[in-house]
């Protein structure tokens, strides 16, 4: 990828590495990176909690936006979609031919096939998404929630019917700083169904988790997607959601959710993240014979390969900033800051920091190349690490973009966060 490449949103398109990885650049917006999603050439299974029925998740999730992360195809479809859309297609256009012969009839249903073809037809318009109402800070009726930050919550439902209101209201201030849009989030959760008044598995409760996010991404509910940005980590926060904000009119049954019920929630914010952080602490050089790298703070570092000493052929790491958090472990989501360069020529070839936006990834899924999997999973949140990984680990034998085929890579990963 070209350092200049499109950053996310960009109307450009895909010059991202999608194009870095086998298969070439498919379609998407795009964050950026090395990644080789599971849906992508062979199947990878995904990770088992990406397979647990997620609460907050919503019936039409957005892409991730990660360069080298998109479907090759899209998703749910196929191959097998493709060809059954094309036989769709062809039935569709003689059901036509033959409806708009039997209509003119006489001598006019000799009239070539392709005019009745050109005859428009009505596509079927897809059902319309329920608007979600504005966010306010009360309502005719409320919960009563009791409980200290950091447990279980205990809910109380009013008998009286919601009244439909978006409500967002603090229970209890942190002290903690301000969430803003888009910085990743960590928050504990406890839930009810207001009109069956049945509790919603939480993450307090017996191998629940807490629900890790970006804040106003779109990527959840939007009882949980809308409601934590302006709010301070440490707080506690009330919310209660109409059928709009939470699982519409169909519900969700993998949750206990009623059709068209309004949700309650107790959430807790525990951690927040800046998409444009950086791990902190004093870098300690990489070891004699690595690349070494000099800080440069949120801009891209400087990464400089060996003078004279052959690519390695095997996966080397260095910690180059300790971290402080908790080792990552497979199946995470692990959000980081990374550059990667040619270890032949040292040629930066992307770098996170130059969009000022962190990649997020799940780990052990086929998400990203091999190196990062390896190299990553065991590494503690915080940690600054170098990896320098032989093409058996990267891309082998294709040529990505601007990465030779057989290339050995060099990555300086910071992991800020995972859960």
């Amino acid at each position: 990828m070209s350092e200049n490449a499109p950053g996310p949103g960009d109307p450009r398109g895909t010059s991202d590495p999608a194009a870095l990885r086998p298969g070439g650049a498919v379609g998407g917006t795009g964050e950026s990176i090395v990644v080789r999603k599971a849906e992508v050439g062979r199947r990878v299974a995904r990770p088992a909690e990406e397979e647990q029925p997620q609460v907050f998740a919503s019936n039409v999730r957005r892409r991730p936006q990660s360069e080298a992360g998109y479907d090759e195809e899209p998703t749910g479809v196929g191959r097998l979609g493709v060809v059954l859309g094309t036989v769709l297609a062809v039935l569709l256009v003689g059901s036509g031919v033959t409806l708009y012969l039997a209509n003119r009839g006489g001598d006019d249903a000799a009239a070539p096939a392709a005019e009745a073809a050109q005859t428009p037809t009505a596509a079927p318009s897809a059902p319309p998404q329920p608007t979600v109402p504005p966010i306010k800070d009360t309502a005719a009726v409320l919960p009563t929630v009791t409980g200290a930050f950091g447990k279980p919550a205990v809910i109380q439902v009013p008998k009286a019917k919601p009244d439909g209101t978006f409500v967002v209201k603090t229970l209890s201030q942190g002290g903690g700083p301000v969430v803003k849009k888009g910085d990743w989030v960590t928050v504990d959760y406890t839930g009810k169904d207001w009109e069956s008044g049945k509790a919603i598995p939480g993450s307090y409760d017996k191998g629940g988790h807490p629900q890790f996010f970006q804040a106003g991404a779109g990527e959840l509910i939007a009882a949980l997607d809308r409601s934590i940005a302006g709010h301070r980590v440490g707080s506690r926060v009330l919310v209660v959601a109409p059928p709009a904000a939470a699982f519409g009119a169909q519900g969700n049954p993998q949750a206990g959710v009623g059709p068209g019920h309004t949700l309650t929630f107790a959430l807790d914010i525990v951690r927040a993240t800046d998409p444009a952080a950086v791990v902190q602490g004093a870098p300690v050089p990489a070891p004699a014979g690595l690349p070494q790298v000099q800080d440069h703070g949120r801009k891209a570092a400087t990464i400089t390969p060996p003078k004279g000493v052959p690519a390695p052929k095997e996966l080397k790491s260095a910690v180059l900033i300790p971290g402080k958090g908790p080792k990552v472990t497979a199946g995470q989501k692990v959000v980081v800051q990374y550059t990667g360069l040619l270890y032949s020529n040292g040629k930066k070839f992307d770098s996170s920091l130059d969009r000022g936006q962190a990649f997020s990834f799940a780990t052990g899924g086929g998400q990203v190349i091999e190196g990062w999997d390896k190299g990553l999973v065991g590494q503690k949140v915080g940690s600054r690490v170098e990896l320098v990984i032989p093409p058996s680990l990267g891309y082998k034998d294709q040529a990505q973009g601007s990465i030779p085929a057989n290339s050995t890579l060099v990555f300086v990963v910071d992991i800020l966060d995972a859960g």
